[in-house]
């Protein structure tokens, strides 16, 4: 009897994760984890990636973080060198240490896929008056929704930073949704200082907080009681702006007098960086009626529309449509009964969360467009998009629920049909079990530090960490070209005296058949870049790093790929070993006059090219790169960042190209012509690509 008792009295053994179960049973957790799943799903289709702006800056800036580059090197990624770069940390030291590449980029899939979690989160706080049932359905069609754009997919696993601070922007965002519900300080402050932090990581961001801000307009509180919450958003947004900004300021202001270096010179005037102003055109609109197009623009399966690549997207014709449909069903219904009112307190909290999201949506659409129209900036509010689709079909049609199911189904299967059949993605880099970057190199570059001196416009950084520690690193030729007067030369002088002799020349190789080294590259514009510093290189004393895995040309994909390889297990162009070449620079014995005087005259037409058509050559002033030696002829050029327009002088001939969206060269006249007095042009752009015409007198 007593033992029976103490058998009773005896606890029982928990089942493990017991405390977990009521959680792991909520379909939220249902969700979340399908949610990781698919995310990981793609990630390992898609392969590993080796795109431009992982190879160009994004492992380097992860290293700078950590590292102090400032006194060895010089652009080393370009002017990517000195944005913020703590949002590149977690990268560079996954893609670092001893893990395999997979591991890395599902690691990265996992934490990336929150933003498919917030998507849902959002869609439920804007609904709150529907049923459980209905809650959880329109949760699930905002993720998938939100999960339907090619431009996300095409970064899920990767290095991008705009996955990381898309789902900073989302919490902001849905901590400000929920404090429109149920007003708090608590919540907007959590707000504030999401937004003004992400501001900091990533400068794109802050055009979601500014439009963030009209939600405060909405806040169901009087306007003194506004104010007070408004004034708790805006001192907490920018102590997250200055919290998170201010470590790598005090950095630049130090190096360059410039806090915000290379952006907002023209107020700092730091003397290492032009003072005009630097705006990526690539996709703003240039007319209104670009402008109002955009929305149905974005549906065709075409490039450089707001993204390289092909990424067509319908949510925003359907939101267009549905908010106009919404316009129309509120008129009709104030004229039919003007004196109605909301059936009940929960309607008309929805209403009043609906009007804030979508008018905070279409502040941040026409700030976007006018920064920058890139989808990439865009992603939060893709997000924002998706739960605003949803929520209005359930709106709309709350008393026809088989027409909104039907024309749900018809959304998701028309935007799935872009996703598969339309877009453009990533070259398949398969996955070898190996590290993330697999980089051979002679023994003597990882034992021995030298200044390396590189000479593309993909800056080749990423090779930077593997090389000896204490080597420095500059990128003569990258999006912002560097030049032998002024303190940019005056810094790459400083940087070559305090690592001579050991300078090097660093120059990518492309690969030959069956992966086998192709000849040495010419190096005639490298030496005559050197030149200006009383330099060559030694051709004579070279080695060779090896890059496992790398698509050459890297930027094919962006600037050329054709549109509609959906994800597939199979690599579609066999990715296959480079080589970036690195020989010893040294002393030049003499300097070539024809060079320069051929130089003066090529400078000479460039900055009348540009007064005559300041539209389209800007920003203007650029330093003028050389291609080929006196023998065979002269070709310059001068590219101009922020319409990604380059023009070329080259036998006799002044013409301009655009390297991005392709197409034939455009005559500009003579360079005889233009060596006498500026020539007659007419410019303007269109259906955003540049052109320009020789007037005829």
């Amino acid at each position: 009897m007593n033992s029976t008792k103490a058998a009773r009295r005896r606890p029982r053994p928990r089942a493990p994760f017991g405390a977990l179960a009521p959680t792991i049973a909520t379909p939220r957790f249902a969700v979340y984890a399908v949610c990781v799943l698919v995310s990981l799903s793609i990630s390992y289709l898609l392969g590993k990636d080796m795109m431009w702006d992982t190879l160009d800056y994004h492992l380097y800036a992860g290293f700078s973080a950590l590292h102090d580059r400032f006194g060895q090197d010089y652009f080393a990624a370009g002017t990517q060198s000195y944005f913020n770069p703590y949002v590149y940390v977690p990268f560079y030291l996954l893609a670092t240490s001893k893990l395999s590449a997979l591991t890395a980029a599902s690691i990265l899939a996992t934490v990336q896929a929150g933003i498919l979690w917030l998507s849902y989160e959002l869609a439920v706080a804007v609904v709150p008056h529907a049923t459980p049932r209905s809650r959880i359905a329109i949760g699930v069609c905002a993720a998938l929704l939100a999960l339907a754009n090619p431009i996300l997919i095409n970064q899920l696993g990767t290095s991008s930073a705009d996955m990381t601070t898309t789902e900073l922007v989302l919490a902001g965002w849905l901590c400000l949704v929920h404090a429109l519900r149920q007003p708090s300080h608590a919540r907007l402050v959590c707000a504030g200082l999401l937004l003004g932090a992400v501001s900091a990581l990533k400068l794109t961001n802050s055009v979601h907080a500014l439009s963030a801000c009209v939600m405060l307009f909405f806040l169901p509180a009087t306007w003194r009681m506004r104010l007070r919450y408004s004034g708790s958003f805006g001192l907490a947004m920018i102590c997250g702006l200055v919290l998170v900004a201010a470590p790598w300021a005090i950095h630049l202001e130090r190096h360059f007098g410039n806090p915000l270096f290379p952006l907002l010179n023209g107020v700092f005037h730091s003397p290492d960086f032009p003072t005009s102003r630097l705006q990526d055109l690539r996709f703003v609109p240039d007319s209104i009626r670009e402008a109002l197009w955009r929305p149905f623009a974005t549906i065709a399966p075409v490039k450089m529309v707001d993204d390289e690549f092909a990424a067509p997207d319908l949510r925003y014709a359907v939101l267009t449509v549905l908010t106009v449909f919404a316009l129309l069903q509120w008129l009709w219904r104030r004229l039919r009964r003007p004196d109605r009112a909301d059936a009940s307190p929960a309607a008309s909290q929805s209403s009043r969360l609906l009007m804030a999201l979508g008018s905070a949506f279409l502040i941040d659409w026409a700030l976007w467009l006018t920064a920058s129209g890139n989808g990439r900036y865009f992603m939060p509010m893709a997000c924002v998009a998706a739960a605003l689709v949803v929520a209005l079909l359930f709106r709309l049609f709350t008393a026809q629920a088989r027409i909104r199911n039907y024309l749900l189904l018809a959304i998701l299967a028309a935007q799935a049909v872009e996703v598969c059949a339309g877009a453009t993605y990533r070259e398949h880099v398969g996955w070898d079990g190996g590290p993330w970057f697999e980089i051979s190199a002679p023994k003597v570059l990882v034992t021995h530090p030298a200044l390396y001196i590189a000479f593309e416009e993909q800056s080749n950084s990423f090779v930077i960490p593997f090389l000896a520690p204490g080597s420095g690193f500059i990128n003569v030729d990258g999006d912002y070209v560097l030049g032998p007067q002024g303190a940019t030369g005056r810094h790459i002088r400083r940087l070559i005296r305090m690592y001579s002799p050991d300078l090097r020349s660093l120059v990518l190789q492309a690969p030959g058949s069956h992966g086998k080294a192709a000849p040495p590259p010419d190096l005639s514009h490298e030496n005559d870049t050197l030149a200006h510093f009383g330099l060559r290189v030694d051709t004579g004393a070279c080695d060779r790093i090896r890059i496992r895995d790398v698509q050459a040309p890297w930027r094919t994909s962006s600037a050329e790929g054709a549109p509609g390889r959906g994800l597939s297990l199979t690599r579609v162009a066999q990715p296959t070993d480079a080589f970036l070449v690195s020989c010893r620079i040294v002393r030049r014995t003499r300097g070539d006059s024809s060079l320069i005087a051929n130089e003066r005259v090529a400078n000479e037409v460039f900055d009348r090219l540009e007064r005559a058509c300041p539209e389209l050559f800007q920003p203007a002033g650029s330093v003028t790169l050389d291609y080929g030696d006196a023998r065979a002829g002269y070709a310059w050029v001068r590219r101009y960042g922020n319409t990604d327009q380059s023009t070329v002088i080259a036998g006799g001939i002044v013409k301009f190209i655009d390297p991005l969206r392709g197409g034939p060269a455009v005559y500009l006249g003579r360079e005889s012509d233009w060596e006498k007095s500026s020539v007659a042009l007419s410019c303007w752009r269109h259906d955003e690509r540049y052109y320009a015409v020789v007037s005829r007198k």
